[in-house]
This record gives structure tokens, sequence and C-alpha cells, in this order.
């Protein structure tokens, strides 16, 4: 067996879910990327990508672009799998049964990471199950039931580690980075909402979730006197504009984006990874859905009294902001969120693949 010690550079290759619309597969991608780079500095990282997918073009690491969703273009993935011969491959949401062999195949540690109960029900099938390493869900541990008895079993006959709920991962705040960002923006305190309504390519009734975002924070910073941060995403198909007590901003990486939320008075967010994010920060939050996975996601987060939610239409969301805006209920979903005790999944997920590297004997990594 291998020590840790004696590895210098490993081989990495990621492959998330990559859509015109989602963006948030890809963004834990990166961001477990740039951990890695800080551990290994020399590992040879590359990903796999949906040329549909808009933030492909700035993907700061070498890139196979497929014509559409990896997990369609079996053959082509496979090929790339065979010939980079990585010694972890992380599966995203993402992934053929195929793909996921070839990966095992050639040598590799598979981490599967899925975000909600069917997805991780896809995880556990058993040709999935045989050839996988390692399942995080990025989920906090009470939004997920449990397992069922059929995929314990499963887990048992194969041998292999239950799911592992890491609660969400995401980079960690970093006060001397987010002065910079404050300062950059022209905010001179914390006393600000910031709105979020996800990557910007969600639709709603026909209508761009961050329009109605948008509407809702010029009317609340109009009524209450009070400056808005409007982050609409890198999918919003539109430029932005500031105006009035409303700072636009397309798009932030995600280190700067938790920097925001961790600075902000309150938020308003959608009920994507970001949402437990905010958790996990302990901020005030009011959240809509934007997408058909959200709204069993909100329902328990809002049952756990750690967030206040509404539709998402513009005159819910100006009404439900005012409540969120109240001191009174500021200071209930202060006591919630830190009695919730919820953490940051980036520390699991590095201390398995730290593991997985550990028992590796592939040549590649001496």
């Amino acid at each position: 067996m291998q020590t840790m010690n004696k590895i210098k550079n490993p081989r990495f290759l990621f492959i998330p879910v990559s859509s015109p619309e989602g963006i948030g597969e890809y963004m834990r991608s990166i961001i477990i990327a740039n951990r890695v780079l800080t551990q290994w500095p020399d590992a040879n990282i590359q990903f796999i990508l949906s040329e549909q997918a808009p933030y492909t073009v700035n993907c700061p690491f070498p890139t196979l672009i497929t014509p559409s969703s990896p997990t369609k273009h079996i053959k082509l993935v496979n090929k790339f799998i065979k010939e980079f011969n990585a010694d972890i491959v992380i599966f995203d949401a993402s992934g053929r049964k195929a793909q996921l062999r070839q990966a095992k195949k050639s040598g590799a540690k598979v981490v599967f990471i899925s975000q909600h109960q069917k997805k991780r029900s896809r995880g556990l099938k058993l040709g999935r199950l045989s050839v996988t390493d390692c399942h995080w869900v990025v989920q906090p541990s009470f939004i997920m039931p449990d397992i069922s008895r059929w995929e314990k079993a499963k887990l048992k006959w194969y041998n292999k580690p239950s799911p592992v709920c890491t609660g969400p991962i995401f980079t960690p705040v970093n006060k001397h980075q987010q002065q910079t960002l404050l300062a950059k923006l022209g905010i001179e305190n914390t006393d600000f909402i910031l709105f979020n309504a996800g990557s910007g390519g969600h639709m709603v009734e026909g209508h761009l979730a961050a329009d109605i975002y948008a509407e809702t924070a010029k009317s609340i910073s109009e009524k209450n006197q009070v400056t808005c941060v409007m982050l609409y995403g890198s999918n919003y198909p539109h430029e932005v504009q500031s105006s009035g007590n409303v700072i636009a901003i397309k798009q932030l990486d995600n280190s700067d984006f938790i920097n925001l939320i961790d600075a902000a008075n309150a938020v308003v967010i959608s009920g994507g990874d970001t949402l437990l994010q905010t958790i996990v920060l302990q901020k005030p939050c009011l959240t809509t859905p934007v997408s058909k996975d959200q709204p069993s996601r909100i329902k328990i987060c809002v049952e756990n009294n750690l967030v206040l939610s509404c539709s998402t239409a513009a005159a819910d969301m100006e009404k439900a902001a005012v409540e969120l805006l109240d001191s009174h209920n500021q200071r209930k979903l202060l006591d919630n969120l830190k009695q919730s005790k919820q953490t940051n999944g980036l520390d699991v997920a590095m201390c398995d693949i730290k593991k997985l590297i550990s028992t590796s004997t592939k040549d590649s990594l001496n």
C-alpha cells in the first residue's frame, strides 16, 4: 500500500451534470478540484462538460467537450476515461452505468455524488453500486430519509460503505477576500439583502426567475430604503445594470458568492444548493422554488424552522421579505440555525479523497 507522502501527482477526472440551466454540480466539482490542488499542487485535473453549458468556456481546467450531456455520449466519454487513466473519477449526479464501469475497469477509484433521494437510489442500483468506492449525498442528514432495507442488503452484499450525508460543499469564508469584494461593490456596511435565483437560466411560468427576483429587489429597496444586491447568475441571458439602491452583479465565483452571503444581513435565494450553504452560514433566509426538485427540500427546511418560504411571484416575495426583515423573526431564525449545527461538507469530501488516494496502487501515483 502506498503512503500519502509518496503521492505527488494524482490524476482526477470530474464529470458533473452540465446543462444550459443548472450550475450547482459544476460549481461543486470546481470547488473540490480547487481544494485538491491545495493538497496536491501537481495534480492532473480534467473535466468533461457539455458544450451546451454556458460556463464550459470559462472552466479553469482542461476540458473534454461533448455535444450534449456527457451522460449521453458513452463511447466518447469511455474512450477518454480509458486514455486519461485517472486515479479518481468523480461523477456528480451524472454518468451511465457503463461509464462508471469503465472508470473502475481503468483502475480508478469511483466517487458518485447525489443530491436527493431519487438520485441516491440510482447510485445504489446494483450496476452502479458494484463499481462505486464512495457515495456522497450533498444534503444535510435531516433532509434525507433512511435508505431502504433492500439498499442496506445490497451494500452489505458488496461490502460497500453506506452513502455519507456530507451536507453542502462550498468554499470557506475568507474575511480578507470578503472586505475586498465589499469595497469593490461599494458596500460600506453589511446592512444589505442578497438576492439570487440560482444560475440565472431557470424559468417560472414563462418568466426568468432572476427577473422576478430582480423586480422584488427593486421594490423592497425602494419601499424599505435598504440596499439590495441582485446576483443574476452566469446563465442569465441578458445584460445587467445597477439602479438606485439595487446593485446588479452578473456572476461571481463560489468563493465570492459565499463571502457575500456571509456578509449580508439577510438572503432571498432559490431552493438549490445555495439554500443549504446559506443555512450552514446561519443567515436569515427567504427561499422560493425555481425548479421541480426544490419544493420538497424547501418544505423540510421550513418544517425545521430554518427558513421562510413563499411562491416565486413578486407580490408574494415582497410580502414575505417584510417578514424576513422583522427583527423578531430574524432572531428566531438565527437561534434555530445555530442549534441545527450544520457544517461544510468539503472537509468530509477531502477526507474521503485522501483515503481513496492512499489505498490506490496505480503506477500513475509513483
